[in-house]
């Protein structure tokens, strides 16, 4: 029998396949026990980002025109591949295959899901509940990330490759479930797609609407920021603060935890802040992380690290979100899009240099220069955010 029910049931536990990272806490760890630099880890992951890039308007229009369930099928297919890839791979070639393997059947998952989802609810004129079930989609996620990081962290303590191996049976999940989903009837088809549209879309969320490029570009930054320290804070904890495995899994599970809970109660943090307030205090506190971490080698380090993801939490969903509210319904996904595009070319290009910097330096010196150069783009972007802050209120005030 066709239902909602079995649906989002299904899509819960293809967010669980690929949110349940055994594999991530000690990922940094894995490629330098197999010979790879600072420089190669952060270039695989521009790959990664990259690929997701290319992909990620293509499979958003696979999934319109070939179906929800067969893109999501491929998807999960994809990412078990990738971590079969991964689990026999010695080197930088094989890891890079595994990359753009799970690059491409992320981007194939990632708004699939979430049209199958709303397409489901409207099927049985319950679209007005979609927000309900897309909160519960992503706690799912950022949890099953929680508690992945714990358990990933003891398998590594059998052998760094172990994590990976597990992860290709998590990641198997996701097929029978996707298998499982029915196609939603919808009640409006997508017909040829128009890639003069999308550059149009592009060209005014860029160039010609001066409040929405001043947004994509600081969240980008904050995005890219963000992004990067995930890379870093593994080989933090190993190399400066010397902890063990099992111990980079808690703090791993820890740090995400804030970061899901802090998000539940972001939109309370900024009624009672305020747009600018948020906005100083994100650019102030993303690149001090970075600064601090360059210069403390202590356990002092960590109440830090929970500040910094802390406000990680507040921005993902209030920086999105100011973006949408001065976005049009019809072009919302797209620019959100570009928002992610510029979010992974920063992170393809500062990435890979922050790595040169690293093995030719030293860790900490890298993250010196990150904090730098997060805070001369967080100040430059920060004055022009604020000003069309200043102008928006002054039109509301008159």
């Amino acid at each position: 029998m066709k239902s909602a029910k079995r649906n989002i049931t299904m899509l819960y536990l293809v967010k669980i396949a690929k949110w349940f990272m055994l594999a991530m806490p000690i990922i940094v760890l894995f490629y330098q026990d197999n010979g790879l630099g600072m420089t190669d880890v952060l270039t695989l992951q521009a790959v990664y980002s990259i690929s997701i890039v290319i992909m990620e308007i293509p499979s958003g229009y696979m999934a319109d025109i070939w179906g929800r369930r067969n893109t999501i099928i491929l998807g999960a297919v994809l990412g078990t591949v990738g971590f079969g890839v991964y689990s026999f791979s010695f080197g930088f070639f094989g890891f890079l295959c595994a990359e753009l393997i799970l690059g491409i059947g992320q981007s194939l998952i990632s708004g699939a899901d979430s049209a199958m989802l709303y397409d489901t609810l409207f099927e049985q004129n319950r679209q007005d509940e979609y927000l309900k079930y897309e909160g519960r989609v992503l706690s799912i996620g950022n949890f099953s990330e929680t508690f992945a990081a714990i358990a990933g962290g003891l398998l590594a303590e059998i052998s760094l490759r172990t994590p990976f191996i597990a992860q290709i049976f998590v990641a198997f999940i996701a097929i029978p479930a996707a298998f499982i989903l029915y196609e939603p009837i919808r009640t409006k088809q997508v017909g040829k797609g128009s890639i003069k549209r999308i550059l149009a879309i592009v060209k005014y969320s860029i160039f010609t609407n001066i409040n929405l490029r001043r947004n994509i570009f600081y969240s980008s930054l904050i995005g890219c920021a963000t992004l990067t320290m995930a890379w870093f804070l593994q080989p933090y904890l190993f190399d400066i603060l010397n902890f063990s495995k099992s111990e980079i899994g808690i703090a791993w599970s820890l740090l995400n935890l804030v970061v899901g809970l802090t998000t539940l109660i972001a939109y309370k943090i900024e009624k009672k802040a305020g747009m600018l307030n948020i906005v100083i205090l994100i650019a102030i506190l993303i690149p001090a992380g970075y600064i601090a971490m360059g210069f403390i080698s202590s356990l002092w380090i960590i109440p830090i690290l929970f500040v910094f993801y802390f406000t990680r939490g507040i921005a993902t969903p209030v920086l999105k979100d100011y973006i949408n509210r001065i976005t049009e319904s019809d072009i919302r996904a797209t620019v959100l899009s570009v928002r992610n595009f510029v979010i992974r070319i920063l992170f393809s290009i500062i990435g890979p240099f922050l790595g040169y910097c690293s093995d030719l330096y030293s860790l900490q010196s890298a993250l010196l220069l990150a904090g730098c150069i997060f805070a001369l783009g967080s100040i430059f972007t920060t004055v022009l955010y604020a000003k069309s802050i200043m102008k928006s209120t002054k039109k509301n005030l008159f």
